[in-house]
């Protein structure tokens, strides 16, 4: 190992120690804005926040794709250009893994930079729940590579798929922390089960804010210790821009 390069893994692993850190307090919960390029990255820092967490489908989305077909390659090069914008600790979601062996993934992420990543056990080639032992080992590779420079939030997809079944989640989530979990992130969990999850599994939980739910504050009340939002910020910035869109129309009327 070069001097260079060790130097950039203690680097990536005290960021990512600053990050893990960040999901046991004092200030829970931990709200993670999260960006879709480098611009809307240098708001949120300027903002304060101590932490990001890029949305798949907020990239996608801005990059002309729909979610969940994104190419690596531009998934893994939007989130480098995140990181390199803001001084600030980047999880970066990357799906299922893209088809990448846990070596491929972990030096692609530590290449652009992200010290955080969200791992689901959706298989894209199936559109079904992996089975939960298979995700759970693929995890573990994931942190064997990765060691503690990486902090892993494990999505369960359990609800997302229409199962309203708690055990089967925090089975799921048991193995999932057990295998190198940081953080478990159960996506679409009916918010009043948050604080059962949680206890159930272990580690902290994340929780995803949805137009019509509760706050980011009262999710850290029923038991959320980490908020992300998916692409709801990419998508409220998008519907600020139509309305200045449609006000200009409106302005120029039939000089457009």
């Amino acid at each position: 190992m070069t001097t260079a390069h060790a130097n950039a893994t203690a680097t990536a692993t005290a960021t990512a120690a600053a990050l893990r850190a960040l999901h046991h307090g004092p200030g829970l919960p931990l709200v993670l804005p999260g960006p879709w390029d480098a611009a809307s990255a240098q708001v949120f820092a300027d903002a304060g926040f101590s932490a990001l967490a890029t949305p798949s489908a907020g990239i996608a989305a801005s990059l002309g794709y729909e979610d969940g077909k994104t190419p690596a390659d531009e998934m893994f090069a939007a989130v480098a250009r995140i990181v390199r914008a803001v001084d600030l600790p980047v999880s970066a979601d990357v799906e299922a893994g893209y088809g990448l062996s846990a070596k491929e993934l972990v030096g692609r992420l530590a290449d652009a930079g992200a010290v955080g990543c969200n791992l689901e056990d959706t298989g894209h080639a199936t559109g079904s729940l992996r089975d939960p032992q298979e995700q759970a080992d693929w995890l573990a590779e994931v942190r064997a590579e990765a060691g503690d420079a990486l902090v892993i939030n494990a999505r369960i997809d359990t609800y997302l798929h229409g199962a309203q079944d708690t055990e089967e989640t925090v089975r799921r989530g048991r193995l999932y922390a057990a295998a190198g979990a940081d953080c478990v992130y159960p996506i679409l969990a009916p918010p009043p089960l948050l604080a059962e999850l949680a206890a159930g599994i272990g580690i902290p939980l994340n929780a995803v804010v949805t137009p019509d739910g509760p706050s980011p504050r009262e999710l850290g009340t029923l038991g959320a210790a980490r908020i992300t939002f998916g692409p709801g910020l990419q998508q409220r910035a998008m519907a600020a821009l139509a309305g200045m869109a449609e006000q200009l129309r409106e302005e120029l009327g039939a000089e457009l």
